[in-house]
């Protein structure tokens, strides 16, 4: 037999994997610690990608491995639809807690089955067929989480026909549509009215579901006018207001859920990413009244809260609660700052935006397109200098920067002094 450990993990993979496991380098890494990874050949990475978002308190935290590892000893899968268990319990009951009170928890396993169960409860509980998404959305890529996404055709290709009765509605973006923020709000909620006008009437509308700050489609903050709009108007036509939180959430943009900042609650949040520290869980979040409506039998899964998951939860909330979201504010302040001052010297670099260690910077050409290949070359250049960076937006045209909350000023500036030295090489 050949010596298979000889290769690279690349190398094996390719013959073990099909394409649409989609990889955005060909690293191989055995080790990750913190703000780090380490590669198979021995090189070190500084990693602002944070699996995507999901290790937010940085790689393999030891507070969260040492209560996985409690509770591996205690127990690993009891089965929530069997039995009850500590873990499973304490989690809902924190997160019920961060969210006023009244309400009630869905545990399940990725972002988009949150997703898709915030969808099924919506219908269940309005007797509606209708749910309006957002363009430049991305929800997750089951079938149903795929028609609820519309931030690139490639993900719906050759998937059609879809979930019906899905309408996309435009979603504020006033740096690329040239209006000021409250015409380009304007411009949105007139756009949404017209649907109910022309395409569904809201009383057909079971939920309205948007990413209160988008991801996928290019780290995108909307006004907080829109958002208390979208909230009016839900209220107005009994529409339920869904937050996709699963990557916004848990110290991402400084606050434990991105809907803090616009001082608008929904009706349900999905939770996912951020919320174990890389422990497959994820949430659904939503009013108890509504929960009320979900009969036994009809939404199910078996991971579903898994407890050395939802003990990994337990412990990231902790390390949140007790200074990460302060310096998730704090350097989140600073690497803005300095981004900014690298805007000044760089002119395709034409904006920059965020919350907290939720950031973007847009790059576009002179003649106001976006500079795609200015974005890929970066991430080319900065991998090869050691620092992972991911890309977003429609047109792959956004740095989008997710260090973890417990990223320091030293990391950070390492970080830029990397992107300074890969920038001035592409201008050269």
């Amino acid at each position: 037999m050949a010596n298979v450990t000889s290769k690279l993990l690349s190398d094996r993979a390719a013959q073990l994997f099909p394409p649409v496991a989609g990889r955005v380098t060909q690293l191989g890494i055995v080790k990750a610690e913190g703000s780090y990874l380490w590669a198979e050949d021995g090189k070190r990475c500084l990693d602002f990608a944070s699996g995507v978002g999901v290790t937010n308190v940085g790689h393999n935290h030891p507070y969260v491995i040492e209560k996985a590892k409690e509770q591996m000893e205690a127990m690993v899968h009891p089965g929530h639809n069997v039995v009850y268990y500590p873990s499973y319990i304490d989690l809902a009951e924190k997160l019920v807690q961060l969210n006023g009170g009244n309400h009630k928890v869905f545990f399940a396993n990725s972002g988009a089955e949150a997703n898709e169960a915030a969808i099924k409860l919506a219908k269940k509980a309005t007797k509606r067929p209708g749910i309006i998404a957002f363009k430049r959305s991305f929800h997750g890529r089951t079938l149903a989480t795929t028609t609820l996404t519309a931030s690139s055709a490639a993900y719906r290709k050759d998937y059609e026909g879809l979930l019906p009765s899905v309408y996309h509605a435009e979603y504020p973006y006033a740096f690329r549509s040239g209006l000021s923020e409250e015409e380009e709000t304007k411009r949105c909620l007139e756009n949404l009215e017209e649907m109910f006008s022309f395409l569904i009437t809201p009383d057909q509308v079971a939920a309205i579901i948007l990413e209160p700050v988008q991801g996928e489609g290019g780290y995108i903050v909307p006004p907080a006018s829109f958002i208390k709009a979208l909230r009016e108007i839900c209220d107005q036509h009994g529409i339920l207001l869904v937050f996709d939180e699963v990557q916004s959430a848990f110290g991402r943009t400084g606050k434990m859920f991105a809907w803090e900042h616009f001082g608008v609650q929904p009706d349900m949040i999905t939770l996912a990413k951020g919320i174990a520290n890389g422990f497959p869980l994820s949430a659904l979040v939503a009013k108890e009244e509504i929960m009320n409506q979900w009969p036994a039998g009809t939404h199910g899964g078996t991971y579903g809260g898994n407890p050395v998951s939802c003990a990994a939860s337990l412990a990231v909330i902790e390390l949140l609660e007790k200074g990460l979201l302060d310096n998730a504010v704090k350097m989140g302040q600073y690497f803005m700052d300095r981004l900014h001052e690298l805007k000044q010297t760089y002119s395709d670099i034409k904006e920059v935006r965020g919350l907290g260690l939720m950031i973007g910077v847009e790059f576009l050409q002179e003649d106001g397109k976006p500079n795609v290949n200015a974005v890929a070359r970066l991430r080319e250049k900065a991998l090869e200098k050691g620092l992972i960076l991911l890309s977003c937006g429609v047109d792959r045209n956004v740095i989008r920067f997710m260090p973890p909350t417990t990223v320091t000023k030293e990391e950070i500036d390492q970080a830029l002094d990397i992107i300074k030295s890969s920038l001035t090489e592409i201008y050269a």
